[in-house]
């Protein structure tokens, strides 16, 4: 096979460059979804059904749709309505960060219900408040059971940060495709951007190993 490493040679600091979007997309994404997705974990916890309602269909929507289906009606139709201009890196990362939140919310919401509701009665047995059982006794075990999939849902997240080649945004994808285009080859460009991307992967992998091991998670 004729492999030309002269393209990936040329193609190297544009790689690098989407390599440094792809990872600051998908760190936005998965901060953001935490973050939204905590709050939306409680919303569909509420024993009130007219206000769980609202939180379970958002949840059902971002699940069951194809994230690129999301992606284009966020860039060409949502954000241009709402902010009246949007750039392929913002529609990417709040697509990421909403999508993600859904995921996320099902996450937090399973580790706080495998909680035995002992601890919690017990907790208010002895004076504290609902936030202080929340702050002092649910968080921190349902955080701890959360690491796993909340690390599963990071590396998912980053793969799926390559749909923003779709609508143009400059991560690792859309440079394989534009060295494709210019050289009308295959092979060279899309090797590499599998390559970044295990390494990516890879790389991740070790570091939540890590984590789980520093707390202790089993």
């Amino acid at each position: 096979m004729d492999f030309r490493f002269d393209i990936i040679v040329e193609y190297f600091p544009f790689f690098m460059k989407g390599m440094g979007l792809t990872i600051l997309m998908s760190v936005i994404g998965v901060l953001m979804g935490c973050i939204l997705g905590f709050f939306i974990a409680l919303g569909k916890m509420s024993s009130v059904w007219i206000v769980r309602l609202p939180f379970v269909w958002y949840i059902n929507f971002l699940r069951g749709t194809p994230l690129l289906v999301q992606l284009f009606l966020f860039h060409y139709a949502v954000l241009p309505t709402v902010i009246g201009e949007t750039t392929p890196v913002i529609s990417v990362i709040v697509t990421l960060s909403l999508n993600s939140s859904a995921y996320v919310a099902e996450i937090f919401r399973a580790g706080l219900q495998s909680i035995d509701k002992g601890q919690a009665e017990a907790a208010h047995s002895l004076g504290m408040n609902k936030f202080q059982v929340m702050r002092h006794v649910l968080l921190p075990q349902a955080f701890k059971r959360s690491i796993p999939p909340l690390g599963n849902e990071f590396i998912v997240l980053l793969k799926d940060s390559s749909l923003g080649a779709m609508i143009a945004a400059q991560e690792i994808l859309y440079w394989g495709r534009a060295a494709s285009g210019q050289y009308l080859r295959v092979w060279e460009p899309y090797l590499m951007v599998a390559l970044l991307y295990l390494i990516l992967t890879l790389g991740l992998t070790y570091l939540l190993n890590y984590i789980e091991r520093r707390f202790d998670v089993k």
